[in-house]
């Protein structure tokens, strides 16, 4: 009889015990999975406000508060403002740096709870207030586990109760089974089995599993109800939240989007070229042997005016030619000796009047025309053809060494005048009414242009159209692609914004960042076509009065 008591309170002890659950541990939760916590966009305690004029946002960082002026239009940065302050202390003026936010010392941020403030702003002759309201939140505090539906309250204490009691109380338990075993004297040898049997039941399922890696699943934790960092990120909806001092680092800008009628644009591939009236080209009329003037080869860049030898070219003499060259000397040294001999006795003649003066005249003049010839035979042979500048300007091209051989028709210099340049345009339609015209290089840089003409001929499916280059064309070189705007005529309705405000998506898609609060952007996607080298024009996806970034829209396309 005593032995079946022993077996039924050993059993009781043991079931009341196993009731207790094993504490979760290395991620295990056998209670119900907490839900997740939302996520934040910023950790810090924040409030804006905004005016025609300017928005400001005001960021609470521990017993300080940081505020942000900004320009509500543009999105730049208001430096030298005055702000003033109302706060629960009094009035405080905030203090600034410049390219840093404006400070203000907050110990009442300390405490939990709603704050009013009434910042007033002055901006030169500008005033403006702005009413705020800050809510300072206080750390939430939440436990590891949650309680198991069903348990009672017994179960849940001694589910809290520390380790070292519920080792007393197995240790209670095997000692009151030990006594009975031992009074039992008929069965011992299974007395002492149930003994040890419930003492290892009461070690096993009686005491909690212990905490490990330095976590005490049975003590609260602290989960803090903040993010204390301030990082631009995408939220779930694809809207891009980025904090203040992060949008002055991307510098981002922004403007409002007007409603009109703007003049149809082309974009036509084109490239630089020289002006033909101001440009030249340098031959060689014969081949020859090029030799460079008293002053060398002009170098690439030398400036050179019209007229200037810039090399000289030796034709070459072959054995035939030297032959027949001797051979015409030869007979004009004959004519002349004759001639010279007939011009004597005519002198020695014409004083006694056997002759005429005419004759006379006649030797003499046919004598000086014999020794010219022979003079240029001689000087054929020895002078080379000198090589001079059609036009004034700079050397853009040179293809002279000493000694080489120059090929009849060879380009040898090319001359450019680098403040006359032309652009030469593919038009693949006839340009109705050509009003102005813009050319963008691939460096991003604007060159304004003036309409010279269109040409007729066909060049690759297209016709060649001709602008001459109005701005001062720093930077630019014949030959240099660029891409043609051509403002004509006809008119289209549109929002005008800048090209850098259009961006392209992950997915492909055409898109701009509209600034729908101090610190909130989306997407919007836009359908868009050139207008001029600055701009290009939204036919759908934007309403006017909207702010569109113009600066930065990469990099916030960039945030994840």
């Amino acid at each position: 009889m005593r032995f079946v008591i022993a077996a039924a309170l050993a059993a009781a002890l043991g079931v009341a015990i196993c009731g207790f659950p094993a504490q979760a541990h290395e991620g295990h939760n056998h209670a119900e999975e907490a839900a997740p916590a939302p996520k934040l966009t910023s950790g810090n305690t924040r409030a804006e406000a905004r005016s025609d004029a300017f928005e400001l946002v005001a960021v609470a960082r521990g017993a300080e508060l940081s505020i942000y002026l900004d320009r509500f239009t543009t999105n730049e940065p208001v430096e030298g403002a005055v702000i003033e302050v109302e706060t629960p202390a009094g009035p405080v003026t905030a203090l600034g740096q410049p390219g840093e936010a404006y400070r203000i010392a907050a110990p009442w941020l300390a405490k939990p709870g709603p704050v009013d403030l009434i910042a007033t702003v002055t901006v030169g002759e500008a005033t403006e207030i702005f009413p705020l309201t800050l809510v300072v939140r206080e750390p939430a505090v939440a436990t590891a586990a949650k309680a198991v539906p069903g348990r009672t309250a017994l179960m849940e204490k001694a589910a809290a109760a520390s380790p070292a009691l519920l080792v007393i109380l197995s240790v209670a338990g095997a000692s009151f089974l030990l006594g009975l075993a031992v009074a039992s004297r008929r069965r011992s040898r299974m007395a002492a089995a149930i003994v040890l049997l419930s003492l290892s039941s009461l070690c096993l399922a009686g005491a909690p599993a212990w905490a490990h890696e330095g976590e005490d699943h049975s003590q609260p934790v602290a989960v803090p109800a903040t993010l204390a960092r301030e990082i631009a990120q995408r939220l779930p909806d694809g809207s891009v939240f980025v904090p203040k001092p992060t949008q002055r680092i991307f510098a981002v800008r922004t403007t409002r989007t007007e409603q009109s009628t703007h003049r149809r644009s082309i974009e036509l591939p084109g490239r630089i070229i020289p002006d033909p009236n101001a440009s030249g080209l340098v031959q060689a009329a014969v081949g020859g042997r090029l030799s460079p003037p008293p002053g060398g080869f002009p170098q690439l860049g030398a400036p050179v005016k019209a007229g200037t030898v810039l090399a000289y070219v030796t034709p070459p003499l072959q054995a035939i030619d030297v032959s027949d060259i001797r051979q015409r000397q030869g007979e004009l040294d004959q004519q002349i000796a004759i001639v010279q001999r007939r011009l004597e006795r005519y002198e020695t003649l014409a004083p006694t009047a056997a002759i005429s003066r005419v004759l006379l005249e006649e030797a003499r003049l046919e004598l000086q025309g014999l020794k010219d010839r022979r003079a240029a035979l001689d000087r054929s042979n020895r002078d080379p053809e000198p090589l001079a500048a059609p036009v004034s300007g700079v050397v853009a091209d040179a293809n002279a060494v000493a000694g080489q051989m120059a090929q009849p028709d060879s380009i040898v210099f090319r001359i450019v005048d680098p403040a006359r340049l032309w652009v030469e345009a593919l038009s693949f339609e006839q340009i109705p009414g050509a009003l102005e015209a813009s050319a963008k290089t691939s460096s991003g840089e604007d060159v304004r242009l003036s309409y010279r003409g269109s040409g007729y001929a066909d060049r690759n499916q297209s016709a060649p159209v001709h602008f001459a280059i109005e701005s001062e064309p720093l930077g630019l070189r014949p030959g240099q692609f660029v891409t043609v705007l051509v403002t004509t005529d006809q008119e289209k309705k549109g929002i005008a914004i800048p090209r850098g405000s259009v961006v392209r998506s992950a997915n492909g898609q055409t898109v701009v960042f509209e600034h729908t609060t101090a610190e909130m952007f989306e997407a919007r996607p836009v359908r868009v076509e050139p207008l001029d080298g600055e701009r290009v024009l939204v036919f759908s996806g934007l309403g006017p009065g909207q702010r569109v970034v113009t600066q930065g829209a990469e990099l916030l396309d960039q945030v994840r």
